[in-house]
């Protein structure tokens, strides 16, 4: 068995999960070799993963994307690599769902450019390619023998197929131009440091927080999960020892259904099971079983050393140590997270006084020639978080004008979009020279001065309502930015199941059962077609409210005014407290169908009668039933309770509905 001995190794993703463990492994372990770390900084990796190796004299970091030929190109030549170790790409299955362009873009093409500048360098002594065990597809459950290195490359979902994919170009510049190419194949793996998309950071968050740990289907799905650390050992026994050509499967034998691995959670966390797990949809493909014959790599000498009780507590020990490591990871908690990948990555904030003592003295390079952003120790210790930007449709709108101004004052860029809604061109123009973070839209048709408008302007309400909505969160998804879209729950009105002043609320899954007017047809229609896009956020608005009584579009400002109302109890969205519960939303990334009111009902009455207290102490008015209402308008209006306790629940200082209505509304225009 011949043995390697690499001299200067770029290692692609080090800032990740993986690959971090590893180049901290190899800097540590081995001061005679260069260890160059390049990595973009996306949503998954954080500088603090690196803090082992930053002071080493062999360690140096440089931020960039592989997909830019010229800085790889450039780093190959002036730091001399001889060997690189690729882990860089994205690889939550569940992203890949809702966003497999950027995975081929990542892991197909970044793949190709560090082949490519392999090969015209000429330099590469060993081009570690990582892989995954998903290329095999689903392994049958009665299997006793794992998928082998040979075995043939099933891939079910679109993050398997661009590894897959990646592997198919390595083994082509392989056999084409002699690069001397190594692939490994690995299975699950767990510990410090991990972004809790993943199963066990996330389950163990959870059981921190004290919510419940979701599984995908039946949580009958068999995985094999291994130690960072092991599989960091395993990685040098195959830079070292691994014969070039060949494929090396790094798994273990040792299989849990996702179930039990939530309650061995539960256990060390002292949690009942039957209540602290909840089953949740499933993925829309979720491979059974992934099994891997893993002899071929013990036979290098390597062998998995950590016990599965071990690891886990090691882990949880960590993340209960570090509970803060990744920041805000709401969104990432969800059962279905969709971290939003914008190009060029996500920049993440480092803590601590010595941020700056990343060796990077030597990265001189002409950024003016090669249009890449090389961090200096200033710029590394001046990362920020990720910075917010809002492009909002609906400038002229009620909405619209006031997320403009909470943006202001919570200090939020933002920018109203220019394009009209149902041309598709111009909204692209928007997001190319805004480049927003989230896009806001506030934009539709209600009628003027009500929705009997458009009983005789359906064409033009479909127009906005429904076309112009699609085409705005279609562009998002494609360009993977979350859409925060504010909806209606005038598609619903109360019924045997959920009738008037029962208590007993329509919730975000319930089907729409009010056809009275066109204007909620539209909003129904679009709403069950979103359904359909997992980068949308749909809110369901009722009735708004806002401290500004002289505004004509607010639901109190309106009744008001009127000769006689009707007297029925509703939900109702109080805008001055929920408008920056939306903004709120977007920065946790927050997806699906929200009911967007305060807690509770109110009927007519009992505003006009706040009404009378705080502002008008004069005030009259006369009450019509439904039928004497119904000879002075067009269409039938909605009238219901919608199911707030979603939302309570994501936001538990939500005020009720009468809450809300005195502290925001009436007390701050009291007459004294």
């Amino acid at each position: 068995m011949t043995t390697y001995t690499p001299k200067n190794i770029l290692i692609t993703g080090a800032a990740g999960f993986i690959a971090s463990h590893v180049a901290n492994r190899l800097v540590r372990s081995y001061p005679d070799y260069k260890i160059v770390v390049l990595d973009k900084l996306d949503y998954c990796s954080n500088l603090k993963n690196l803090n082992p190796s930053r002071s080493s004299p062999n360690f140096k970091f440089v931020k960039g994307d592989i997909g830019s030929a010229d800085l790889v190109n450039y780093l190959l030549i002036t730091e001399s690599i001889d060997t690189i170790m690729h882990f860089a790409a994205q690889t939550h299955v569940d992203n890949s769902f809702g966003n497999s362009f950027e995975f081929t873009k990542n892991n197909i093409y970044g793949t190709h450019v560090l082949l490519e500048a392999c090969k015209v360098t000429g330099q590469i002594r060993r081009f570690i390619h990582v892989s995954t065990d998903e290329v095999y597809g689903e392994t049958e459950e009665d299997a006793v023998v794992g998928n082998h290195e040979a075995s043939q490359l099933l891939p079910t979902n679109p993050y398997s197929a661009t590894k897959a994919g990646a592997e198919m170009l390595v083994m082509a510049y392989g056999r084409s131009y002699g690069l001397p190419v190594i692939t490994t194949r690995g299975n699950n793996v767990y510990g410090p440091n991990q972004f809790p998309e993943k199963l066990i950071p996330k389950f163990i968050l959870l059981a921190m927080r004290g919510q419940p740990l979701p599984i995908h289907g039946d949580g009958s799905n068999v995985r094999s999960y291994l130690y960072c650390e092991d599989v960091a050992e395993a990685f040098e026994v195959i830079l070292h020892k691994g014969e070039v050509g060949h494929v090396y499967n790094i798994g273990t034998k040792k299989e849990r259904r996702v179930t039990d691995v939530a309650k061995d959670m539960c256990k060390l966390f002292n949690l009942d099971a039957e209540s602290s797990i909840k089953f949740v949809e499933n993925r829309p493909f979720n491979d059974q079983r992934y099994f891997l014959d893993d002899e071929k790599l013990k036979c290098l000498g390597w062998s998995e050393r950590t016990l599965w009780e071990d690891g886990l507590k090691k882990t949880i020990e960590w993340y209960t140590s570090n509970p803060d490591w990744w920041g805000d990871v709401s969104g990432a908690l969800l059962p279905h997270p969709r971290m939003l990948m914008m190009p060029g990555g996500v920049d993440r904030h480092v803590d601590g006084p010595d941020n700056g003592e990343f060796d990077t003295t030597d990265l001189a390079i002409n950024t003016s020639q090669i249009g890449v952003q090389v961090p200096s120790k200033t710029s590394i210790n001046s990362i920020k978080k990720p910075v917010l930007k809002f492009l909002i449709y609906g400038k002229t709108g009620w909405i619209g004008g006031l997320l403009g101004k909470l943006c202001e004052k919570q200090g939020i860029q933002y920018e109203y979009g220019r394009g009209r809604l149902e041309d598709r061109s111009q909204l692209l123009v928007d997001l190319q020279t805004i480049k927003p973070s989230h896009v806001f839209n506030a934009a539709g048709v209600t009628g003027r001065p009500n929705v009997d408008w458009c009983e005789s302007h359906k064409t033009e309400t479909i127009r906005t309502n429904v076309s112009g909505t699609l085409n705005l969160a279609d562009v998002c998804r494609e360009n993977g930015i979350l859409m925060i879209n504010f909806a209606t729950g005038c598609i619903f009105e109360y019924d045997a199941k959920h009738p008037e002043g029962s208590g007993i609320g329509f919730k975000e899954e319930d089907k729409p059962n009010f056809i009275g007017s066109f204007y909620s047809k539209t909003k129904a229609m679009v709403e069950e077609l979103l359904k359909e896009y997992d980068n949308v956020c749909t809110l369901r608005v009722r009735m708004p409210i806002s401290s500004d009584l002289k505004n004509p579009r607010n639901f109190i400002t309106k009744i008001a005014r009127y000769d006689k109302v009707v007297n029925i109890p509703n939900s109702m969205t109080i805008l001055d407290e929920l408008l920056p519960i939306s903004i709120e939303m977007a920065k946790r990334n927050l997806q699906g169908i929200w009911n967007f009111t305060n807690p509770g009902v109110v009927s007519h009455n009992e505003i006009l009668e706040m009404y009378k207290k705080y502002i008008n102490p004069e005030f009259k008015w006369a009450n019509f039933t439904l039928e004497e209402q119904a000879k002075v308008i067009v269409a039938p209006r909605s009238n219901n309770e919608l199911d707030a306790s979603k939302l309570k629940k994501e936001f538990p200082e939500l005020l009720s509905i009468k809450e809300s209505l005195i502290k925001h509304v009436f007390e701050p225009n009291k007459k004294q």
